[in-house]
């Protein structure tokens, strides 16, 4: 073989003359969606009055709400690495949908108010809804209610190239609603 030959057999493979191969270039987005799949995210864990197994009114205030936590609400923090590049995640639920079963939907941009008695019938000042029926016109004789959280994720790259992704999780209850009948 010719010395010139050798060379470039060299150079090819150690990418230049005499060093070492050149190291694959890294994505960050890839990283950052690995990241993102070593996080737990869950759906929103449900509160609603009235609760599943209950009855609730015509015309009384619902209240939804989720249990906040890294999971079910956020922030969720996770980091990937390779290459020398290092990715961190952090994923927190920028909205949750509310289907409420009735036709309409709510759109609420907080994990919502827990409903405490001493509200009587007060509407929820930050994610509620009232029936104007009964569930009983409904199939089941429920309201179907999902509620579909979606997950911001914003990543930075130790390159100081940033992204950010989404994603969504869901869950769902039946819930019991009655009208009330007056008697003279």
């Amino acid at each position: 073989m010719a010395s010139g030959a050798s060379t470039m057999v060299t150079e090819t493979l150690y990418g230049g003359p005499g060093g070492p191969p050149a190291a694959p270039a890294v994505d960050p987005a890839v990283l950052a969606q690995q990241a993102v799949d070593e996080m737990l995210l869950r759906g929103p864990e449900i509160g609603i009055t009235p609760k599943p197994g209950g009855k609730g009114v015509v015309g009384m205030p619902v209240y939804m709400w989720t249990k906040t936590g890294p999971e079910t609400y956020g922030p969720n923090i996770a980091s990937a690495s390779a290459g020398g590049v290092t990715v961190t995640a952090t994923a927190k639920v920028s909205k949750i949908v509310w289907t409420m079963g009735d036709s309409n939907t709510v759109t609420c941009t907080t994990a919502g108010t827990p409903y405490k008695a001493e509200y009587g019938k007060k509407p929820s000042p930050d994610c509620g809804h009232r029936y104007t029926a009964p569930s009983s016109i409904t199939a089941t004789g429920k309201y179907h209610v999902t509620a579909m959280s979606t997950w911001t994720i914003d990543w930075e790259a130790t390159t100081g190239q940033s992204g950010q992704l989404t994603e969504t999780r869901e869950s769902a209850v039946d819930i019991t609603v009655a009208e009330v009948q007056v008697l003279n």
